[in-house]
């Protein structure tokens, strides 16, 4: 694959002892020309790199879910 991660950011899972969150930017995440996608993440183990769920949100996504999240807070 051709991807490229970016933007990472790692955040501390709450309620856990070593869980984190990762966000990312990922360009071309299946293959070439794919659309670049935000990957949201969950590790309980705390190994940002290889998650045990993740989800990838397609950026033109992105603002949608962000209020729909906003509105769940």
């Amino acid at each position: 694959m051709s991807e490229t991660v970016s933007n990472q950011k790692v955040i501390p899972l709450e309620g856990t002892k070593n869980g984190v969150i990762s966000v990312a930017k990922i360009e071309e995440p299946y293959g070439s020309d794919s659309a670049t996608v935000a990957s949201i993440g969950i590790s309980l183990a705390g190994d940002a790199d290889n998650p045990e769920w993740k989800v990838h949100i397609p950026l033109a996504n992105l603002d949608a879910v962000i209020a729909a999240l906003q509105n769940i807070k």
